[in-house]
């Protein structure tokens, strides 16, 4: 297998030798636990070097006209679908998605968040009149943008679109676990004729890197998407700085089943919700509340569609969840398997151990477990893997105490058959998205978390509106 070693940061509008002698960061395909390639490890030095670039730019950019800013994201959009296939294939060797995931979900969703800030830039009123008062709404500033493993496209469009919208200057920092999407992206940046500065990318570790990017007294806005750990480590180190943080953190989603809803639709949906991405997914309902009265119907019902889910090497067309990303998330997984059989939790199928026929890579048996008592860990911690929890509820009451029985509140279900009994049910939820009857993604909805699942939100005009700071400037127009 040949060895992909990207050495380089892009700063400045081109790509640099890092300055600091830290070592390259190892890539491993999650499919075969091999070294396939390694990228650059930024030092503080050139986090300066970046946010210097990014500085300078922003006086300029800040201030194009929200037409020619439209112009740039629309060549970006473009170079994303010429090079869809690229894109595709870097995520399934990156994190090891299958391959036909890849293809329908992850590079497809994050080209959407590059069309949606191109059609807010459309309408958006960067001033407004309020009587004889001027309300404008101007770029923050430099903005450090820290990405995760689990969706790498996706994010990273989710922030860098609606910041180049706002007219914001970027230093981005793609997670160095799935950094070959990241690598294509910064390029098409690059061919989409970005100005100078305006975009720069520093790969490396957190520690080294996301604190330089956090603490830098020259960036004014960190958007962060990670753990709930990482985000507490962010703000505290932003904090002496008083700038921005918006994050987007853990989860733990409820999907309430109410007692109407038609179980052979919505609990084979939910599974395939719950399991989308390999579990991998901040906001996936993995939390399956069910009506005590028809919990082994649901327990049934669950199970088939789990065993319609193939398990295999993601580069085939016929795989439907691969490996999870990384030897770390596989470890905590397995725990929380254990964890779960040792708390009593019935064990509907799956269960520790690698899939049969897979006695390499980081492969997960797809586990479901039943009569789970909200008490449990494995129905508190985020374990982002293909696990469900199935727990049991005497009434709509119980259902909503349960839900909203967690320190997140990012996103939630409900499914029932009446309409205005979910809106009911879905108002009392704390949460920041509530999905009814599994709809279609929108990628205007604002996305975001309540406690601690973060602040701020992301996608449409609320995305845009973040890296926006607001003005009023009175006596603009005659009273």
């Amino acid at each position: 297998m040949m060895m992909r070693r990207f050495d380089q940061l892009y700063i400045g509008g081109e790509w640099r030798q890092p300055t600091g002698n830290l070592a390259p960061i190892a890539l491993i395909d999650p499919a075969s636990e091999r070294v396939i390639g390694s990228v650059a490890a930024a030092s503080s030095a050139d986090v300066d070097s970046a946010v210097e670039a990014a500085r300078a730019a922003f006086p300029t950019f800040s201030v194009t006209a929200p037409g020619e800013r439209s112009e740039l994201l629309e060549r970006i959009c473009a170079l994303l679908g010429e090079r869809f296939e690229d894109l595709a294939q870097a995520i399934r060797q990156e994190m090891g998605s299958a391959i036909s995931f890849a293809r329908t979900s992850q590079v497809p969703f994050g080209i959407a968040h590059v069309r949606t800030a191109i059609a807010v830039l459309k309408t958006y009123p960067f001033l407004r009149r309020q009587g004889s008062t001027a309300i404008a709404r101007e770029a923050i500033g430099v903005c450090g943008l820290i990405t995760p493993w689990n969706w790498p496209l996706y994010q990273i469009t989710a922030k860098v679109a609606p910041a180049i919208a706002a007219g914001c200057t970027i230093v981005l920092k793609p997670s160095e676990l799935s950094p070959l999407s990241a690598q294509l992206f910064a390029q098409i940046m690059h061919d989409a004729g970005t100005p100078p500065g305006v975009f720069n990318m520093v790969t490396g570790t957190g520690a080294e890197v996301g604190t330089a990017i956090s603490a830098h007294p020259d960036i004014d806005m960190v958007s962060i998407t990670g753990s709930t750990r990482a985000g507490v480590l962010v703000a505290q180190a932003a904090a002496p700085t008083v700038k921005r943080v918006t994050q987007e953190l853990g989860g733990k989603s409820p999907n309430i089943l109410l007692d109407d809803a038609d179980f052979a639709t919505v609990v084979p949906l939910g599974v395939t919700a719950a399991f989308r991405n390999v579990g991998q997914s901040c906001s996936a309902p993995t939390r399956m509340l069910v009506p005590q009265a028809r919990l082994a119907e649901a327990e049934q019902l669950a199970a088939s569609a789990a065993a319609k889910m193939i398990v295999g090497l993601p580069e085939l067309e016929a795989t439907v969840l691969g490996p999870v990303a990384n030897a770390n998330q596989f470890t905590k997984v397995e725990e929380m398997i254990d964890i779960g059989i040792a708390e009593g939790a019935k064990v509907v199928c799956g269960g520790p151990g690698r899939p049969e026929g897979l006695d390499r890579g980081f492969f997960v048996r797809p586990t479901i477990f039943s009569a789970v008592h909200s008490d449990m860990r494995i129905a508190q911690e985020e374990i982002f893997g293909p696990v469900l929890c199935l727990i049991p509820y005497s009434d709509e009451d119980q259902a909503v105490s349960i839900a909203n029985d967690t320190v997140y509140g990012l996103g939630s279900h409900v499914q029932s058959s009446d309409l205005d009994r979910a809106r009911r049910v879905g108002s009392r939820i704390r949460a920041g998205q509530v999905h009814i009857n599994h709809p279609t993604w929108d990628g205007f909805a604002a996305f975001g978390g309540y406690r601690q699942s973060g602040n701020g939100r992301e996608y449409g005009v609320f995305g845009v509106e973040e890296y926006l700071e607001t003005k009023a400037i009175l006596g603009y127009y005659p009273e």
